[in-house]
């Protein structure tokens, strides 16, 4: 079984909601199994910034899918709940994104892994460390936990009080 991390995010309708949606249509797919849910996060968007609020989330599931086998599964559940691919960092009902799957470094036309964006948004690293605060990036060996701290990581992250249920 491979350990694989995804983020979450919705700002489109009831984004608690949407998240919980997700995290239980995830929970329902075959060969999919949840270990870990972080906390909720109220994020700002990235690039296009006249759009709403963000929540944003970390699972950490087991799999014996391969990557680009999950990313179909995902694709599946995002327009399930909605999702709709207008424009690169529009709002969106649901978002899911292959962050890391084990040591797994890969590019395709369809999917990158380590997920490219990743190091420099907060709104993905926040809850990263907080579900696995060992984690390495397997394409530069170094600990997921350090980019926090470089200056080109980029949005304001807020924990919220609301709680995902798995």
């Amino acid at each position: 079984m491979s350990k694989v991390y995804l983020s979450l995010g919705s700002n489109l309708g009831d984004r608690l909601h949407n998240l919980q949606r997700a995290v239980n249509e995830i929970k329902n797919t075959v060969h999919l199994t949840i270990l870990k849910v972080s906390k909720v996060y109220e994020t700002e968007p990235i690039g296009n910034f006249n759009q709403p609020m963000y929540y944003n989330i970390i699972i950490e599931v087991e799999t014996d899918l391969s990557p680009l086998e999950l990313l179909k599964e995902l694709r599946k559940i995002e327009y399930a709940l909605g999702r709709e691919r207008h424009c690169k960092w529009g709002p969106r009902v649901i978002d899911i994104d292959i962050v890391l799957y084990d040591d797994v470094v890969m590019v395709s036309d369809d999917l990158t892994i380590p997920h490219p964006e990743f190091r420099k948004r907060r709104f993905v690293l926040v809850p990263l460390v907080e579900v696995c605060d060992n984690l390495v990036d397997p394409l530069t060996g170094k600990k997921v936990s350090d980019y926090l701290s470089d200056s080109c990581v980029e949005g304001k992250i807020f924990e919220t009080c609301e709680k995902i249920t798995i």
